[in-house]
């Protein structure tokens, strides 16, 4: 047999994004692209200017007579249920019904010839108020006797108060963390298309194409085949289009049937910032004991979220907040507690890491606490306390993966990261005006979505009789390179070029019941249901061909281009096409749901991760004392993602998660003034980080020896949430600029995001 030429796309190879040429030269189509149809109606909403109140008042006539306003939809013209809670809590109205929560609900919605009349005269309204008491923050809501918003959690392990009082050293404090934006850099946006016998075909840029569905279904009185719902791909989500389209899509279908005419909404970006919810904010109070060694005896803590007015998904958020508050370290005794609490605002969201890096920053908070008690590098106490294999998480899973140790030994040698912070001491002690600081920090970040039924996934593939292959799935795509890695796997399974694959939109009439594309499960899920389904025809390919060959089935094999059986080969279209008139059947719907995992909330015990991804970063910064300025100097990143199946897509996810999570701890700041009303609602006043903010020294390398230990897809890890936490290396470096303005003697209990105003007022405390 002679050699074949390698194929293009393998997978574990730099292959890049399948849109990246239309990316590039802007003829990548969005959903705002696609081609409307004649007598497309536009739709605005009119949003509430009242943190909490009763409407006494709402006065839409002119509204109604302003140019090209053909229809006005309030809560009393909704002919299903008004509601489009996410978890079915029937807590989240789509158009108010006499009571406002926040400022900025939708309230009612203008419907008109073009989007420029519908803005103009949804401002027309009049509407009156009776305001009611309000609370912004979780302090506020507890003091307000405000309800959780969903069921609190504990975790424990141990007698943590004995544990406590025992304690050699025993430290408490308090840590504010602040919300974040997500800023995709396309809004939120749906189309909705009437069909014949009352069907509907939404069209959106969406996380969840099947919650979409069911949610307008519902809204509509209608069953879920009746909607069909098309995400082709999205200009960023981050979480911010898991739930939050529910609402665009659903008054879009609903004007749309009631005009039987195509309605499309998208907002302008204040309007998307002020009603769409953000990353949580939270107020962690912690109670740690330890010993000499810098060795952790026990945790207690409090992570008090500011959920917003309704639900959402603030449950699991705050539950994975929990899971991920011992980051990498292991509590000997532990007890720790969620507090969802409802606040008038915006009713907070998925964001990437969806909780896990508000418990990963208060264990970090914890563990600097322990170093400056202590008078130690906090790289010591961080590997005094890292996880063992065969040790219980709070949550009682045992850890059976650990990799940070050799994580740790490699990065501290590539980065020099002693000898640099011996300088940075250095140049601390002469004094002066910029002081320096060095942080390598890990991350342990568990991959499932903690909802164990969302562990599934499906795909459907076909073979067409000219050998070119079709791939769809329930995965959407939105930048991060799921169509491209799929592809990968597809191409690998038959032995056949990249180019051979293509991958039509995430549509639900083709793959039904699939789960949202978050907790960085895209890949392993649906990649998983792709191999099961080309599995499936090559199992009927490999039949063929053993019996038209006449050689034993496991004889048979797939080769570069070709079907080897026995001493045969045979091209792949040929044989596909020999398949095609012999009528085999090339086409399989593929399924996987993830093993091993299962979950007892009430009892705060079981294995709610299929495995842990692993990393950690070295981040030097230079912080200037009179003004809180701070600059990036150099950061160095290790990142585990198992046996990478695209090493080029991966490095992009992780250096972005990084800077994304950097603009979470320092730029990045919500406010709201006293009246509710959030502030920071465009590009004017919320600061993402820019080109300019990145580290001016920036290396980045996967851990290529890592395979992972679980049958997960190719031995690949999850890439999408777990090196967000990587930025928290720059938060904890400033942290020690500071904290060298009073010789390194005290926490400087810096908390997020560490604007130069915060960080400013913690050198000016130190110093006092």
């Amino acid at each position: 047999m002679t050699g074949h030429t390698p194929r293009d796309g393998m997978v574990h190879s730099n292959t890049r994004h399948d849109s990246a040429h239309l990316h590039v030269t802007g003829r990548a189509d969005y959903t705002d692209d696609i081609t409307e149809q004649a007598g497309t109606l536009h739709g605005c909403f009119g949003l509430s200017q009242c943190a909490h109140g009763t409407i006494t008042r709402l006065d839409l006539d002119a509204v109604r007579r302003a140019p090209g306003v053909v229809d006005v939809l309030t809560a009393d013209d909704l002919p299903g249920v008004n509601d489009i809670s996410a978890g079915g809590q029937q807590d989240e109205p789509i158009l108010a019904d006499g009571t406002v929560h926040f400022w900025g609900q939708p309230i009612f919605a203008v419907i008109a010839e073009t989007r420029d009349q519908a803005r103009r005269a949804a401002v027309l309204a009049v509407v009156d108020y009776a305001p009611l008491p309000h609370a912004l923050t979780p302090d506020a809501a507890r003091a307000a006797g405000y309800p959780y918003v969903s069921p609190p959690m504990t975790l424990g392990r141990g007698d943590a108060a004995a544990a406590l009082a025992s304690a050699p050293h025993r430290i408490r404090g308090r840590m504010e963390i602040g919300g974040q934006d997500h800023f995709y850099l396309e809004g939120q946006i749906a189309m909705a298309i009437p069909e014949d016998d009352d069907g509907l075909t939404i069209l959106t840029s969406a996380q969840h194409p099947t919650e979409v569905q069911h949610i307008v279904a519902h809204a509509l009185g209608l069953p879920s085949n009746a909607i069909t719902v098309q995400v082709r791909r999205m200009g960023g989500g981050f979480g911010g289009k898991e739930t939050q389209m529910n609402l665009f899509c659903t008054v879009a279908a609903i004007a749309a049937r009631r005009m039987g005419r195509a309605v499309k909404i998208r907002p302008d970006r204040d309007d998307d910032m002020t009603a769409t919810g953000k990353r949580h904010d939270f107020v962690v109070d912690y109670d740690i004991g330890f010993d000499d060694q810098g060795r952790i005896h026990a945790v207690s803590g409090d992570w008090s979220a500011r959920c917003g007015w309704c639900a959402d998904l603030s449950g699991p958020v705050t539950d994975r907040a929990l899971f991920h508050a011992d980051n990498a370290y292991y509590y000997p005794a532990v007890e720790l507690r969620s507090h969802p609490f409802k606040t008038n605002t915006v009713s907070n969201t998925a964001f990437r890491g969806f909780g896990g890096p508000q418990g990963v920053i208060a264990a970090e908070r914890m563990v600097e606490e322990i170093a400056y008690a202590l008078g130690r590098d906090t790289l010591a106490i961080r590997k005094a306390n890292l996880y063992e294999n065969g040790q219980l998480t709070p949550y009682h899973q045992t850890v059976e993966d650990q990799i940070l140790p050799r994580l740790f030994a490699e990065l501290e040698e590539t980065s020099n990261y002693h000898a640099r912070r011996q300088a940075v001491l250095d140049h601390n002690a002469k004094g002066g005006i910029i002081r320096r600081g060095i942080a390598l920090t890990p991350v342990k970040f568990g991959i499932s979505f903690t909802a164990t039924h969302f562990n599934q996934a499906g795909a459907l593939v076909h073979i067409y009789a000219d050998g070119s292959i079709m791939l769809n799935h329930g995965g959407t795509e939105m930048g991060q390179g799921l169509h491209t890695k799929l592809a990968q796997i597809v191409a690998d399974a038959f032995q056949t070029d990249l180019s051979r694959i293509r991958i039509t939109a995430t549509r639900t009439d083709k793959v039904p019941n699939t789960s949202a594309t978050a907790a960085s499960s895209g890949t392993d899920l649906n990649g998983m249901a792709a191999l099961n389904a080309c599995d499936q025809i090559k199992a009927r390919l490999i039949a063929f061909a053993a019996q038209t060959y006449a050689v034993p089935a496991d004889q048979v094999r797939f080769t570069p281009g070709f079907i080897v059986a026995g001493d045969t080969q045979v091209p792949f279209n040929d044989l596909i096409r020999a398949a095609y008139m012999a009528r085999v059947h090339l086409s399989a719907a593929g399924f996987y749901k993830t093993p091993k995992i299962h979950w007892n909330r009430a009892t705060g015990q079981g294995r709610p991760f299929f495995y842990f991804a692993y990393g950690a970063a070295v981040s030097e910064v230079s912080v200037d004392t009179l003004t809180g300025e701070y600059v990036i100097e150099r950061t160095d990143i290790l990142h585990d993602v198992g046996r990478s199946l695209n090493p080029a897509l991966d490095k992009g996810q992780v250096e972005g998660a990084f800077v994304q999570g950097t603009g979470w701890l320092t730029t990045e700041e919500l406010w709201w003034d006293d009246k509710g009303r959030l502030r920071t609602h465009a590009p004017s006043t919320y600061k993402i980080p820019l080109a300019s903010d990145r580290p001016k020294v920036f290396h980045t390398r996967l851990a290529d020896w890592s395979v992972n230990r679980e049958a997960t897809i190719k031995r690949s890890k999850a890439v999408g949430e777990p090196p967000f936490m990587l930025g928290i290396s720059v938060f904890e470096a400033i942290g020690m600029a500071v904290a060298s303005v009073a010789d390194y003697r005290e926490c400087p209990r810096l908390d997020a995001p560490a604007t130069p105003e915060r960080v400013l007022m913690a050198i000016e405390r130190l110093r006092a």
